[in-house]
């Protein structure tokens, strides 16, 4: 996790990644936070369930002091909106590129909606060991061959490549567990959607946003806003810091 120092009376920015990826996708908009002195962590995502992703991020997040603004991309937006309803010192909620699903729904149930997702077809499984015996359970990663189209299409060549080979399998439990009652029903929400993102969707993410009451922001971009757009996502964040600041 990287942390920078933070008070009690400040507002910290703790950033949570999404399937796929991990806390380094978040250095451009972490670089922008700093220099704007504002108190930042990125969060190692488990990428284990929905529950216990949920149930990980709301202990780091009731252990910072003072309030906090939890930020999450992609499946980090599930993972906030479940967690958040368990730690009462978050204030608000940053979605970038994000879901932002509402109670009973899935995962799999709100990208099977989608016309601008291709995730579905790109997606590899593979088996890990549960630690119980022998058992097995299966994870997803996406096929490095479609990684640059599927998940980072306006990244070069070279980066794209290096985020594919080293991108971290999500459970495959995650996209089929049931979210529980979501945090932006009670919480002010920001929403930055991609409008070229073909990995979540472009059409359900801005769906879930509006239907979240969330002050949207439209950027031209691929899934990976927050590395192609930095200074974008980053403007976003800071005006939401401003605002449960004041």
């Amino acid at each position: 996790m990287t942390d920078t120092n933070s008070t009690s009376g400040a507002v910290t920015v703790v950033l949570v990644h999404g399937a796929f990826a991990d806390a380094s996708g978040w250095g451009g908009v972490i670089e922008q936070l700093q220099a704007a002195d504002v108190p930042v962590r990125a969060v190692a995502n488990p990428l284990r369930g929905v529950a216990a992703d949920s149930a990980y991020v709301a202990g780091v997040l009731r252990q910072v002091p003072g309030p906090v603004l939890a930020v999450g991309h992609s499946y980090g937006g599930a993972v906030i909106t479940n967690a958040a309803t368990t730690a009462d010192n978050v204030v608000g909620l940053v979605y970038v590129a994000g879901f932002a699903p509402d109670e009973d729904e899935t995962l799999q149930d709100i990208e099977g909606t989608s016309r601008d997702s291709v995730l579905g077809s790109a997606l590899v499984q593979t088996e890990y060991p549960s630690g119980s015996g022998e058992e097995t359970l299966v994870e997803l990663s996406i096929d490095v061959a479609q990684f640059h189209a599927v998940f980072a299409g306006d990244l070069p060549d070279g980066p794209a490549a290096v985020m594919g080979v080293s991108q971290r399998p999500i459970a495959a439990i995650a996209f089929g567990e049931k979210s529980g009652v979501p945090a932006w029903r009670s919480l002010p929400s920001w929403a930055v959607v991609a409008t070229g993102d073909k990995a979540a969707g472009a059409d359900v993410v801005l769906s879930m946003a509006k239907r979240a009451g969330a002050q949207i922001t439209e950027v031209e971009g691929s899934h990976v806003i927050m590395i192609s757009k930095p200074d974008a996502v980053a403007d976003v964040v800071l005006e939401a810091v401003r605002t449960v600041s004041s």
